[in-house]
């Protein structure tokens, strides 16, 4: 049976990539690219200094392509239509193995964003992508690297001026982690969605700013439901966001733990050498708390941006 966008449960096969079922969630799907194809590419990325992708925006389209030479069009074109696709809205895929060298992981992880658009600048790396380790102790003013809390729903871009259409997290490597599986809720399988939609505060902007780690001194005012070309469409994260009353933080505190406790959100294992990305208007996104471990270490990867015009 084929794979449609309108059909998650069944699986489809092109010759040089395979759609299936992700098997921890019933909405996102696991691409498999052909391991030659891949492998090809690695080898034809492998020339590319990484700080030349820093430094050079046109370079980060050129692996963009190379991936596309050896996966094919109908791989790029499936890649986009899933991110898009509101049935969807997100999809996992990895390396299989074939390299455990992060500069490759940049490499890949930035050809298949670069597949859906330009990447936003990351104020917090300095750069267009932001890698980060979580540990046993930590003293970071949010929620990102502290092992031990839960890292509550929320979407990204929150703070900052430039829209960010889509999200993409990489694991490069992990030891001694139990837990910290991610936790994913689309907008339309959130039981009591209509209740805070329907709220007289769902379209009054709220204020946002952000911790000095963001290295953002935007002061960005934003409803947390609005209309995107996508539909009903959320933008939230509690840590950032500034009510200017009671009511206002009730509202918020009562829209958080409901996302927290639906039934739709979902954990999802995430191996090394795999990235997920999510259509950012209608995914919120979260971790869940590791057990605790002196030698816990996890390393991420993080790109988010827009989608090509």
């Amino acid at each position: 049976m084929e794979l449609t966008l309108a059909d998650p449960l069944s699986a489809t096969r092109q010759p040089s990539f395979r759609l299936s079922p992700h098997p921890h969630h019933h909405r996102i799907v696991h691409v498999s690219a052909e391991r030659d194809a891949l492998a090809q590419f690695l080898e034809d990325a492998r020339p590319v200094d990484v700080q030349n992708l820093e430094y050079v925006p046109y370079m980060r389209f050129h692996l963009a392509d190379l991936l596309i030479k050896r996966v094919g069009n109908a791989f790029a074109r499936t890649l986009v239509d899933l991110v898009k696709n509101r049935d969807h809205g997100g999809f996992t895929i990895g390396l299989q193995g074939l390299s455990q060298d992060p500069a490759d992981y940049v490499r890949f992880g930035t050809a298949v964003g670069h597949i859906l658009g330009p990447s936003n600048h990351d104020s917090m790396s300095g750069t267009y992508y932001a890698r980060f380790v979580v540990r046993h102790t930590d003293d970071s003013d949010s929620y990102l690297r502290q092992a031990y809390r839960l890292f509550t729903m929320h979407t990204d871009g929150t703070f900052v001026t430039e829209a960010t259409d889509w999200l993409l997290m990489m694991k490069f490597a992990e030891q001694n982690a139990i837990g910290g599986e991610s936790r994913f809720l689309h907008l339309d399988d959130w039981e009591e969605r209509e209740r805070f939609v329907n709220h007289k505060f769902a379209t009054r902007p709220f204020l946002y700013k952000a911790p000095g780690s963001k290295n953002v001194s935007d002061r960005v005012e934003r409803p947390v439901f609005f209309q995107s070309e996508f539909g009903l469409s959320l933008s939230f994260i509690d840590q950032f966001v500034q009510p200017a009353n009671r009511e206002e933080a009730a509202y918020l505190h009562d829209l958080s733990a409901s996302m927290e406790a639906s039934a739709g959100t979902k954990e999802v294992v995430l191996p090394a050498g795999d990235l997920v990305v999510l259509n950012n208007y209608f995914y919120l996104h979260g971790r869940a708390p590791f057990e605790r471990n002196e030698a816990l270490f996890r390393e991420l990867m993080r790109q988010r941006g827009t989608f090509a015009q």
